[in-house]
């Protein structure tokens, strides 16, 4: 049923204050009903217009009919009866000096499509939701304990439908049935979504956005999008989009000087603009601009049921002096490049979210050493639940890229991450920047012969999955696209009939059902309790060898990982542990394109020193190989007998108390003595049977 909409003196409190969480329910164009008659409201922030007028399909675009009421917050608004959904509209803004400017509503849910820049009037209730199960589940989990497996996707470049858009893309719908399918086949949990809030230019990959409060019109309606996040959930697949707070773009329909003065952005160029980037930053000193971007965040996750946003360029926000030179940036009011207020932006920001949905994921896109990006609020941190590990991002590559021979010089890249893996929450990402501008593909940043690539890029997948850390890989890599991404064109699926090509996605798969089955890859990632290196300085040779721990001692992984052509005959390596190693994963198996290993099965682990343990396993390592192994921790198993042991000494010794205040009374009769000494002899024997056993 549609109720009226207004504003409320509340609302612009509140809103002016910058804690108005909903006033996307307010602000844009809503239905509504006044004096019995169904229509459409319509409010927008325009502080400084000397007049505002709503123009449409409606209304002929006529620039005089629809003139709005000014409110006293400079919130202005007008309800137009038998204005339904689907019609295109703009605000026509006169400032005071006469100059008309034709924007679109900040706060609109559809927009027309590109090159069109008008919003468009929908209506967001219009979907039915059955994804309970999911949403009531996520809010209980502890996400630094949970396999977090995400697959990054650019949904206008993923696959190309030949029955869909004029650009061929896939709807959100068709889109939501194909990948739903891939991602259960491949076993990822999460896909990260690029470019969903609107954006006129598709070569921004939607980092430009001038509608933040609508998913992209490329591929449908809101309604729509809202089907492919339901679908995902009732798969048990989360989703996380992009959200980009850093800037937005300048283009004249778009938030830029917006009523004809700067309020959006900060007036002064040296505050409201980035030089390379040619976009305006956010006056997060405001709070009407704080509220937009806050409510904004919650907007997606109360309208569009998603559960994470991935926090684009956040260094950028952080730092004044960000991208700029001498001249071009203001200080701090203390001298500083430390921007104050995105870092209390930040903290209201998480404060917000994870107060009221415990389950939501903010990940900080930070490239810099900026401390306790994931540290809690109450310790001076920024809050977010995770950060992308740029600086392993970076090693990871540089040191792929290497000559096998050079690796040897450049050994501390791969395990340098670890020295400061304590220092946040993180997420290892390899993602859409490592494949453009030039950068080459994953497959193609690999040396060696085209077999050789494949080998390098499955065992250096094997190290990334083995390492701490969630885990992100951008579409295409996981089959070995050879071509660097562009968003002009769908991912390289032919290549997929190629040998090699299936088998690195079956490999990629099979990792990841060893993530997410195992506790020991995910379950302890932010601290030495979860990893230990067995071999780290191995140079000479480039191996690395190190072991993956589960909390309660059961199924822990050893990883054995070759990045040299050279076979390791005879390979040693210490473990912690005596007993069996059972050989899970080989990336050399001829199933996924390797040349086979005669690694065995299981290996009984040798007592004598190596590695500076007192056990050892040896096999032949082959080139370019990297290989799992299961292992128990029997010190674990004798502390549970410990227990039972301990548990069984104190039940024997109540009873034999209670036996004893019984034979106290002088009305027991002999045959309780007598009982009393057969359960003694019998709980001797159960005790001494159960010594043996052990």
């Amino acid at each position: 049923m549609v109720k009226k909409v207004f504003i409320s003196e509340a609302d612009e409190y509140l809103f002016g204050n910058g804690t108005h969480y909903e006033i996307y329910e307010k602000l844009g164009a809503h239905p509504s009903v006044e004096n019995g008659k169904n229509g459409m409201f319509f409010a927008v922030w325009a502080p400084n217009a000397a007049s505002v007028h709503v123009i449409g399909s409606f209304n002929g675009w006529n620039e005089e009919v629809h003139k709005m009421e000014r409110l006293k917050s400079g919130i202005w608004q007008l309800f137009i009866p038998g204005v339904g959904v689907g019609e295109l509209y703009k605000y026509l803004i006169t400032t005071p000096s006469g100059e008309k400017l034709y924007k679109a509503d900040p706060y609109a849910n559809f927009a027309e499509l590109r090159p069109g820049t008008a919003s468009r009037t929908t209506d967001l209730s219009a979907f039915t939701w059955s994804d309970d199960k999911w949403t009531s589940e996520i809010s209980k989990k502890d996400l630094n304990k949970q396999p977090i497996a995400i697959y990054e996707c650019h949904i206008g470049s993923w696959m190309k439908h030949p029955d869909g858009t004029e650009d061929g893309f896939y709807t959100y719908r068709q889109f939501a049935d194909r990948i739903v399918e891939y991602l259960k086949e491949m076993n990822y949990n999460y896909i990260e979504l690029m470019g969903i809030a609107e954006h006129p230019f598709d070569g921004s990959w939607g980092y430009q956005v001038t509608g933040y409060y609508a998913p992209t019109s490329r591929y449908g309606e809101p309604v729509d999008f809202m089907y492919l996040v339901n679908l995902l959930h009732e798969n048990n697949i989360g989703v996380i989009l992009d959200w980009v707070p850093a800037h937005f773009c300048p283009d004249a329909h778009g938030l830029a000087r917006f009523d004809g003065q700067c309020i959006y952005e900060d007036p002064d160029p040296r505050k409201g603009e980035h030089p390379d980037w040619g976009t305006k930053i956010f006056n997060l000193e405001k709070n009407e601009v704080k509220n937009f971007l806050i409510a904004n965040a919650l907007y997606w996750i109360r309208k569009f049921h998603i559960d994470g946003i991935r926090v684009d360029a956040v260094a950028s926000m952080l730092y004044l002096d960000y991208g700029k030179k001498d001249g071009q940036w203001v200080p701090n009011k203390y001298g500083g490049n430390e921007n104050l207020a995105a870092i209390e932006f930040f903290k209201h920001l998480n404060s917000v979210i994870h107060g009221t949905y415990p389950g939501f994921m903010t990940v900080a896109e930070e490239s810099t050493a900026w401390p306790k990006i994931t540290g809690k609020l109450d310790d001076g941190g920024l809050g977010f639940s995770f950060k992308w590990n740029m600086g392993w991002m970076h090693d990871f590559c540089e040191y792929m890229k290497l000559d096998p021979y050079f690796r040897k010089g450049a050994h501390n890249m791969m395990t340098f991450a670890m020295s400061y893996n304590e220092a946040e929450n993180y997420i290892l990402p390899l993602s859409h920047d490592e494949v453009v501008h030039l950068k080459c593909s994953m497959l193609e940043k690999m040396p060696g012969y085209e077999t050789d690539k494949f080998a390098n890029l499955r065992a250096g997948y094997t190290f990334m999955f083995g390492h701490a850390g969630k885990k992100l890989l951008f579409m295409g890599q996981e089959f070995g696209q050879k071509r660097e991404w562009s968003e002009k064109r769908e991912l390289d699926w032919g290549l997929l009939a190629e040998p090699l090509h299936r088998g690195m996605k079956d490999y990629v798969a099979e990792l990841l059902k060893l993530y997410n089955k195992y506790p020991a890859l995910h379950e302890i990632d932010n601290n030495w309790g979860g990893f230990e290196w067995i071999n780290a300085d191995d140079s000479d040779r480039s191996t690395f060898s190190f072991v993956r721990k589960a909390s309660d001692g059961k199924d822990n992984l050893l990883f054995v990982i070759n990045f040299t052509p050279m076979e390791w005959k005879g390979f040693k390596v210490g473990v912690p542990f005596a007993g069996t190693y059972t050989h899970l994963l080989d990336s050399a198996d001829p199933r996924f394109g390797g040349m086979g290993t005669g690694v065995p099965d299981k290996i009984k682990a040798q007592q004598g020193l190596c590695d500076y343990k007192d056990y050892s396993i040896t096999f032949d390592l082959p080139p370019y190989a990297a290989e799992v192994f299961l292992f128990q921790d029997p010190s674990n198993k004798d502390t549970i007998v410990r227990s039972q042991r301990k548990e069984r000494t104190l039940r024997t010794s109540k009873s034999e108390k209670a036996e004893e205040s019984a034979d106290s009374d002088p009305k027991a009769s002999t045959s309780k003595a007598v009982k009393k000494t057969a359960k003694k002899k019998t709980a001797t024997k159960k005790t001494s049977t159960s010594k043996s056993k052990d």
